[in-house]
């Protein structure tokens, strides 16, 4: 059985600090929301839900996927407790499997560091993706202090352009919104959002 250090981290991921990056990223991704009351939004890389269930008044429906059990027991649990009609969720890695699941917008928050193959996981998300959709990315810029054998040390601006435009989306937009003090891996990090369009 593969060691899956999110299934560990489950029970305890909702600290004080996490919920409020949580907060601060969900209050900037609401602003790529605003025309999206009739859209499904796949919430790709969910963790607890602490950004996705914040989004659920926005659209029509949302998808919290992550690929531990653990972390999707926990938002099935928030789900429960607010009654939330229009959210569900699924156990899935789309680094493995496919996704059968589409949806006109996919937020991938703080997720992209801890995959290895960021190409794959672009393709895969732009073919989740319904036509005209927009993939919203939210991570660390670059930071060449960080070193960490499974964690990406962030993403340079024009080097995930060029990714996204090999991958077929077009028209990226990226922008640093926050500068917080040891939220990346114990060091100050800049934060950006980055918006494409299939």
């Amino acid at each position: 059985m593969e060691d899956n250090i999110f299934e560990r981290m489950a029970k305890n991921y909702d600290s004080e600090s996490r919920i409020e990056l949580a907060n601060i990223v969900a209050s900037r991704v609401k602003k790529e929301l605003m025309e999206a009351k009739n859209k499904t939004l796949i919430d790709y890389g969910s963790g607890t839900g602490l950004i996705g269930l914040q989004l659920t008044d926005l659209v029509n429906s949302i998808t919290l996927i992550d690929s531990s059990e653990g972390m999707v027991e926990i938002i099935r649990d928030k789900i429960a407790q607010t009654n939330i009609q229009n959210a569900r969720t699924l156990v899935a890695d789309f680094t493995k499997d496919v996704s059968a699941t589409k949806a006109d917008i996919i937020l991938v928050s703080l997720v992209l560091l801890h995959i290895p193959d960021t190409k794959l996981i672009l393709e895969r998300l732009y073919g989740t993706l319904n036509d005209g959709g927009k993939l919203i990315i939210v991570d660390f810029d670059k930071n060449e202090r960080i070193d960490h054998p499974t964690v990406h040390n962030g993403f340079d601006a024009n080097e995930l352009k060029k990714w996204l435009a090999s991958t077929g989306f077009e028209s990226t937009d990226i922008d640093i919104f926050y500068h917080g003090e040891k939220v990346f891996m114990k060091q100050d990090a800049d934060m950006f959002i980055a918006v494409s369009y299939k």
